[in-house]
């Protein structure tokens, strides 16, 4: 089997590839830390959140540590499949970000705020770089 990286590897026959997803709590903050610190580019911006490319991502877990809202986790964590899923529909439809940019004007008093994936999520693309 060839890794994401090219290299054929028996750890990665034995064991499924994990990523990192972004969840709701990006929406409406759209923190942007996270790109920065990327080295693989997998991020990619929607009009009010970012997603993580399910496939490009390497695990390293650099971006994790960086959010703000804390809106990245493991695909590990219980109930991930559904964001799974999710990234990596809009990361085939929306641009890619790499560089880090301010965040939505709402963004603090957004943070926390629960049901945002059903009140303010958009489908539309971000502008990317």
């Amino acid at each position: 089997m060839i890794s994401r990286r090219g290299v054929t590897s028996a750890l990665t026959e034995m064991e499924p590839a994990m990523t990192y997803v972004v969840t709701d709590n990006c929406i409406m903050c759209k923190y942007t830390d996270c790109v920065e610190v990327c080295p693989v580019d997998c991020f990619y911006e929607g009009e009010n959140t970012l997603v993580i490319h399910p496939d490009e991502c390497i695990d390293c877990g650099v971006c994790e540590p960086e959010c703000p809202a804390d809106a990245i986790r493991p695909d590990t964590e219980p109930a991930m499949e559904t964001w799974v899923e999710f990234n990596r529909k809009y990361s085939e439809i929306w641009p890619v970000i790499t560089q880090k940019k301010e965040p939505l004007p709402t963004a603090a008093e957004m943070d926390g705020v629960s049901g945002k994936l059903e009140k303010y999520f958009s489908e539309a693309p971000g502008e990317g770089d």
